[in-house]
């Protein structure tokens, strides 16, 4: 069974199409410049050369047919034609508390998901915009979705709300949400499935370090507390988010420069985490490299960065009483060495014992960087949350063949 796997963003689309019986990805791409007369798509399928193709995508339903048109291609394609397609997996950032699982779309969820654009303005309507451009190319495939936050409404209260008027929750929901639910799923797993422990039995500490970056506390297999709150912006300092900060910066900041929100909401999301403090880039890997030439700001952004991480670390580890394992992942996280050894230095008090030559090791796979006498493990697992997202779409469309015949 063939599933494809869809990341609709406003003027972008990621795609990746799953054969079921193997899990393999048959092919990948993306759309870039949704709207313009030079759109580029690329695609990839294995051990053959990337595909490139500039042209006029005005619009989702366009670059959708786009890509159909690549992957039943009679020389760059891999399916016969798009009938054999059976199902379609999307990406959802918000699902708010509508949503603790995945689910199949139907005319419910698609109104749930149009409630939610106010909790997700950039990302939620143009999701939307990827489902509703399958529905044009594919009327009578299945759909499911699959929510960053779904993963994290196991929370208790006391880790979800904030200590602020009652009413705001109860009127607009502002509570902590978190996202990165998909990749936290699939890492805590496949965690467990390395450590050779039952995940309900286990106390992770999981930090998913990209450009956006998060910490979660997951607790005998449940999301038990999470970095990121209403929106990404809270938390763990950031390539380009603030992170956790003073909140009555916003209106001092507002009033001295006279900004207005959206300026000050564009400095807290865009212009500030390694950005800001290096003055150099957003990018670990141009910050790391300014601070080994001696760039004292890249240095501090570096230990700011680090810092942060390591004081979640410890906070979720005196949440939970105890802690089994840290596992880094995404970007940043499985390919920093130098942040990992940073962080995990000022963590001895645990008992983690980090092993130098293993945590220099760059591989796909994952694997334990602390020696083996160590208290707590310390693990790489480089996460797929594309392919968490086309599992969950086969078990939903296997599982309940009669909803996804009605579903659209």
């Amino acid at each position: 069974m063939n599933v494809l796997v869809i990341n609709a963003g406003s003027s972008s689309l990621k795609y990746q199409l799953y054969d079921m019986t193997t899990e393999n990805v048959l092919a990948k791409g993306r759309v870039e410049r949704i709207g313009m007369d030079s759109s580029i798509l690329t695609h990839e399928v294995d051990r053959q050369p990337e595909v490139r193709e500039v042209s006029e995508i005005l619009d989702h339903t366009t670059a959708i047919k786009k890509v159909l048109d690549m992957l039943t291609h009679r020389k760059f394609g891999v399916l016969g034609s798009i009938q054999d397609i059976k199902a379609v997996g999307h990406r959802v950032v918000h699902g708010g508390e509508s949503f603790s699982e995945s689910v199949l779309i139907d005319q419910s969820v698609k109104l749930e998901i149009r409630k939610l654009f106010d909790l997700a303005p950039l990302h939620n309507p143009a999701h939307m915009m990827g489902i509703s451009a399958v529905e044009d190319n594919l009327p009578d495939v299945p759909q499911a979705v699959v929510f960053d936050t779904a993963f994290h409404q196991t929370m208790p209260p006391s880790s979800y709300l904030y200590a602020i008027p009652t009413v705001l929750y109860r009127k607009h929901k502002i509570r902590r949400y978190g996202f990165h639910g998909t990749s936290y799923d699939y890492v805590s797993k496949r965690s467990a499935e390395f450590l050779g422990r039952s995940l309900s039995e286990l106390k992770l500490v999981i930090c998913h370090i990209g450009n956006g970056a998060s910490c979660a506390a997951i607790l005998n297999g449940k999301s038990f507390d999470t970095s990121m709150g209403m929106t990404p912006l809270e938390g763990l300092m950031m390539g380009t988010r603030s992170g956790d900060l003073d909140p009555a910066i916003v209106p001092f900041t507002i009033n001295k420069e006279d900004l207005t929100l959206n300026e000050a909401n564009s400095m807290l999301n865009k212009h500030s985490g390694l950005l800001a403090i290096s003055g150099i880039s957003s990018d670990m890997r141009e910050v790391v490299e300014a601070m080994n030439e001696g760039n004292a700001n890249a240095k501090l952004a570096f230990e700011m960065y680090a810092y942060r991480i390591r004081k979640y670390i410890g906070a979720y580890a005196a949440a939970m009483n105890g802690l089994d394992a840290i596992v880094f992942t995404a970007g940043v996280g499985e390919n920093s060495d130098v942040l990992r050894k940073e962080v995990c230095k000022g963590l001895t008090f645990l008992g983690i014992r980090l092993e130098e030559a293993r945590n220099a090791i760059r591989s796909s796979e994952s694997r334990r960087i602390t020696t083996d006498d160590s208290q707590v493990s310390v693990l790489v697992v480089p996460t797929n949350e594309e392919l968490l997202i086309a599992r969950d779409t086969y078990r939903l469309v296997i599982e309940q063949p009669e909803a996804a015949s009605i579903s659209q």
